[in-house]
């Protein structure tokens, strides 16, 4: 009885903190009140206060930070970032804006090598993304091919000032790819472009994607903020 007890209580108490944020209560990026007092607030034990911030990070509404305690995250809502950050960010009512700081042609053979393409020539395009009037949150190296419609790309800059418009202009629309996803503290030059401490764990977001006749779309390397991306993976069969 005493173990149906306490599973009805955290239960209770994380559907009551992920009412308080998704109804904007708790704002996104704000740090939860610290374990001693939400188990004063809710007068249960701390365990029983464990159970419940589980819970909400199983469901993608808080990321804990050992030493540092639980922050409140996008709220749960996937972001489809097939059509870019920027565009998948807005569809959840996030504001951003895009710093870019490079836009050039380079060479890079081992890139080139790496990923089976024939020719060595890439646009190199590095943007910061922060939050409208907020910290930065994405710092993203693109690296595109050098195809011919794209060769007045450093004089005349992206349409829009979207890559993926960009892209589709000249016919490479992203039809499969694959992504790696790892974690780790930011180094003095990235830190430096995202006006963040070093040291910092940052989300590392490795993605190279392909059209559908085997064209080389985009490789790009991305540095995520994980109070605010998360990786979601759905797995098995559905009935």
């Amino acid at each position: 009885m005493a173990d149906d007890v306490h599973v009805l209580k955290h239960q209770s108490i994380a559907e009551t903190l992920a009412r308080e944020i998704r109804t904007g209560r708790l704002k996104r990026g704000s740090r939860l009140p610290g374990e001693h007092a939400l188990a004063a607030r809710f007068s249960v034990s701390r365990n029983t206060i464990r159970s419940a911030l589980t819970e909400l990070s199983r469901e993608g509404l808080i990321a804990t930070h050992s030493g540092r305690g639980s922050f409140v995250t996008f709220d749960g809502r996937p972001l489809d970032d097939r059509l870019g950050w920027a565009r998948a960010l807005a569809d959840q009512g996030v504001s951003t804006e895009t710093k870019l700081l490079r836009l050039e042609r380079v060479d890079d053979p081992e890139l080139a090598e790496r990923l089976g393409v024939d020719s060595p020539s890439f646009f190199a395009i590095d943007r910061v993304r922060t939050l409208t009037h907020g910290p930065a949150v994405s710092l993203e190296r693109s690296r595109i091919p050098g195809v011919d419609g794209l060769l007045d790309l450093p004089a005349h800059g992206l349409i829009g000032g979207s890559l993926t418009a960009t892209l589709a202009s000249v016919g490479l629309l992203a039809d499969r790819g694959e992504e790696w996803v790892s974690a780790g503290p930011l180094d003095e030059t990235d830190a430096a472009e995202l006006g963040r401490p070093a040291g910092e764990w940052f989300l590392t977001a490795r993605r190279v994607s392909w059209t559908a006749t085997g064209e080389l779309v985009e490789h790009v390397e991305s540095l995520l903020d994980p109070l605010r991306f998360q990786l979601h993976v759905r797995f098995g069969s559905e009935s």
